[in-house]
């Protein structure tokens, strides 16, 4: 699980570095943005551990055939939303508020 973290964290700050404007673009989002953003990634998160979690116990929730695995995929995703803006598991709390301690050490 640690890895899949990491992997995910170094996406996103790749991707953060080859954007125009690199991460001074980035600094200059506001904090309901960045609340956004980090409930987004709370979001992707929770869909991959329910994927994981969920593993082959759906696998006849939708009656087999081929677009099962599809359609599984997206009520994962659904899933972690709805979990997300319920209050999720805190992540987004923590990335926002740790986000914005690093802006506001390297202003």
């Amino acid at each position: 699980m640690d890895g899949l973290l990491d992997a995910q964290m170094q996406a996103a700050m790749l991707s953060a570095r080859s954007a125009p404007g690199g991460a001074q673009a980035r600094q200059a989002r506001t904090p309901d943005q960045l609340r956004a953003t980090a409930e987004d990634f709370e979001s992707v998160f929770l869909a991959q551990v329910l994927e994981a979690m969920m593993g082959e116990t759906t696998q006849s929730s939708f009656g087999g055939g081929p677009g099962e695995a599809a359609f599984s995929s997206m009520l994962n995703e659904e899933y972690a939303k709805v979990i997300t803006r319920a209050g999720g598991i805190g992540l987004a709390d923590s990335l926002a508020r740790e986000v914005l301690r690093y802006q506001e050490a390297g202003s």
